[in-house]
């Protein structure tokens, strides 16, 4: 049986954020609240914790994962950036998006794309998260809470209680979400590269 954690959303609870940490520390899964859904999310070096995802999503090997990260300069440790990714990312961050970018040698090979060697980069505008990033001081691995046959993803906590009671370690409550994901842009090639409409605004794309 799950934990329920209720978060503050503006003033996370120490507490609990440091509890929410060691559950992850010690291979939890966590269903969490971000700026745009929930998502699962777990320790960057857990193996198993990884499956667990994969068996809640019903992700296969070519699944994108993505890293969540505190700022720029974490990114940097996880990803090859450029000048103009940078300035780019710099722009946008924090905010629902997420980023395709090779991956460096930080990141295990059980996390990257098994073909194009790529991570998923994000960096929320989120509290709860900033609060446990801050805290873990490391990335959190993590998916986008969709379940198997659903078309959005969950936004209600009492909801990802009731469905996965059984298949996560904690929840945390921090209020609902939005029902969209982040909108994902590619940027490894010489262009950014749209592969997923979603909460993060591509206007600026077009100019």
């Amino acid at each position: 049986m799950s934990q329920f954690f209720q978060i503050h959303p503006v003033n996370p609870q120490p507490r609990l954020i440091h509890r929410a940490v060691e559950i992850i520390r010690d291979g939890g899964l966590v269903a969490y609240p971000t700026d745009s859904s929930y998502a699962l999310g777990c320790h960057l070096g857990d193996k198993q914790a990884l499956e667990r995802i994969r068996r809640v999503r019903q992700a296969d090997k070519n699944h994108n994962f993505t890293l969540v990260c505190r700022d720029l300069s974490e990114i940097a440790v996880y990803a090859r950036i450029d000048n103009t990714q940078y300035r780019l990312l710099r722009a946008l961050t924090p905010g629902a998006y997420t980023f395709i970018l090779p991956a460096t040698h930080e990141v295990p090979r059980r996390f990257q794309h098994p073909k194009r060697r790529t991570i998923g980069i994000r960096v929320p505008d989120n509290v709860i998260v900033a609060s446990l990033l801050a805290e873990l001081g490391e990335p959190i691995m993590s998916t986008t809470l969709i379940l198997p046959g659903d078309m959005l993803p969950l936004n209600d906590p009492d909801d990802i209680r009731d469905r996965l009671e059984k298949q996560v370690d904690l929840v945390i409550d921090g209020g609902a979400c939005p029902y969209e994901p982040t909108t994902v842009l590619d940027l490894t090639g010489d262009q950014p590269e749209v592969q997923r409409v979603g909460l993060g605004p591509i206007a600026f794309l077009e100019n």
